[in-house]
């Protein structure tokens, strides 16, 4: 009996530890302000320190990572909550925000607004998210699907259950347009062809049998009927993965919506997941009234350990690696790049991707210096086996010469002529030789060179490498310093060009 209860004790001890280690490892600052009540958050790609929150008051914008916010959109009327804020894709300026009082659309960032939709009734004026396209704007509401073909000067409602239906999420990705998914209130609804026809693949009912195969439920009582289907979401590194998030956990498919398989729920304090965050690296994060969770190694692990919140409406993240929590209490970022397997591989690689990586630039600064060329090494050193093998040869030319002497006169004579040819090998330097000798004294030394200017090549580029995060953490007002962390960028950026010949700067230039 004292074994079990020491297990039992153990077993929580080690539980509670690790929730400690946890907690400790992920903290939650609340960059918020006073603001709460929030429903959205944006924050710009090229610049993370510029942020974008929808509250029941408005949008606020703040552009020193949250220390300061200032009110940019005030909607009037009832109902003044913002529900969801989204830039135009194909350009970074034009940002929407979609309220209880209709579609506000801004093309400089949030500096002036006008309002490019407004529904018929209380249900179709309440907007509650969209996605805008090359050839179209979707726009989900409770009262129905809304679209525009002229970037919202006309909109037109679809029909059916998906024009009635209250939207709940859309989700498409870029790389195949013409594929986009509804979620709303009467199930999940699929086009392949950019809005021209519609499916539902997904039945919406919370009756025994539902595993998103589809069903008739036309006989069904309409005042019945409940909903269980809260989010969905798509993975953008691959359009064939979709995410569904209900009442009864999360569904994932491999093929599109054509099948749906229920994820684990291990690890989830509750299977209502409300909303689900795919980030850019595939990493699949749920929100439920328990808090924030990561799905990592088939099981789920929570992250709101440390957060001091109630409820979480919206997650989102930037490109170094935060994750935002929107919700009742305000505005929260943590930093989960432990969490993630590949996560800072993947921050280093968003920061490089404009420019050449750093084998690429070593590499440059090899060749730049004519250093450790494998091939010359390799033909020296084949030449100097060939020299063991052909001998070496020399030519004699040799004459005899007499004399004859007697009291009056001596007399010379000259011959016969004798040449000699003498052949001569050093079978020894097939096997060491001092020719080899001198090549492997100069490799010692080029290999020296090589590794010299390596070492430097790769301090240079990882500190212009941290000099550009360091950049993009300061704040536009920090002027003095911005201006000192630039002139040290330039700095690097000339010293790489210096050991790879202008390659450094040529790369970023051709860049696309």
């Amino acid at each position: 009996m004292k074994k079990i209860v020491f297990l039992v004790v153990a077993v929580f001890l080690t539980l509670g530890f690790m929730f400690t280690v946890l907690a400790e490892e992920l903290v939650w600052e609340n960059i918020g302000g006073e603001n709460s009540d929030l429903r959205a958050v944006s924050v710009d790609f090229n610049e993370p320190r510029i942020i974008y929150i929808g509250s029941s008051r408005g949008v606020f914008k703040s552009e020193d990572g949250g220390k300061n916010w200032r009110n940019i959109l005030s909607v009037r009327g009832e109902n003044r909550a913002v529900n969801y804020l989204l830039f135009d894709p194909q350009s970074k300026n034009f940002l929407y925000a979609a309220t209880g009082n209709g579609l506000f659309f801004s093309s400089d960032q949030g500096k002036n607004w006008r309002r490019i939709f407004k529904g018929k009734n209380y249900f179709e004026n309440e907007c509650a998210t969209l996605v805008v396209l090359p050839s179209a704007i979707y726009l989900g509401t409770k009262g129905g699907l809304f679209v525009s073909k002229d970037k919202g000067r006309s909109w037109s409602k679809e029909t059916g259950k998906l024009g009635n239906s209250e939207v709940l999420a859309i989700a498409y990705n870029p790389k195949e347009p013409n594929y986009i998914y509804i979620a709303c209130v009467d199930g999940v609804f699929r086009t392949r062809d950019a809005g021209e026809s519609w499916e539902r693949i997904f039945v919406s009912l919370a009756t025994e049998n539902n595993s998103g195969i589809e069903e008739s439920d036309e006989d069904i009582n309409e005042e019945i009927k409940t909903s269980n289907i809260r989010y969905i979401s798509i993975d953008p590194n691959n359009a064939n993965y979709l995410y569904l998030t209900t009442s009864r956990g999360i569904y994932k498919s491999q093929n599109k919506g054509d099948n749906w398989e229920l994820l684990t729920d291990y690890g989830l304090l509750s299977r209502d997941i409300k909303f689900l965050l795919v980030s850019d690296n595939s990493e699949i994060y749920a929100v439920s009234e328990s808090g924030i969770f990561v799905y990592e190694n088939s099981h789920w692990q929570e992250l709101s350990l440390g957060l001091i919140a109630d409820k979480i409406r919206f997650l989102t993240q930037d490109k170094l690696g935060n994750l935002y929590a929107a919700g009742d209490k305000g505005l929260f970022k943590t930093s989960i790049a432990h969490f993630g397997n590949n996560n800072e591989k993947d921050i280093i690689v968003e920061y490089c991707k404009d420019e050449p990586r750093i084998q690429e630039v070593q590499q440059a600064a090899i060749k730049y210096a004519q250093v450790i060329d494998p091939e010359r090494i390799e033909n020296l050193r084949r030449q100097a086996r060939l020299k063991a093998v052909l001998p070496d040869f020399s030519l004699d030319y040799d004459k005899t010469v007499t004399s004859y002497s007697n009291t009056n006169t001596t007399r010379f004579a000259v011959g016969p002529a004798e040449w000699g040819v003498s052949l001569k090998w050093s079978l020894s330097d097939l096997i060491w030789s001092e020719q080899q000798r001198l090549i492997d004294s100069q490799v010692r030394l080029m290999v020296q060179l090589r590794d010299d200017i390596l070492d430097e090549v790769t301090k240079i580029y990882f500190e212009r490498l941290r000099v550009k995060m360091e950049l993009d953490n300061l704040s536009i007002e920090d002027r003095k310093k911005r201006f000192e962390k630039e002139l040290k960028l330039q700095e690097l950026t000339a010293s790489l060009d210096a050991f790879t010949g202008g390659y450094f700067s040529q790369q970023i230039k051709v860049t696309p």
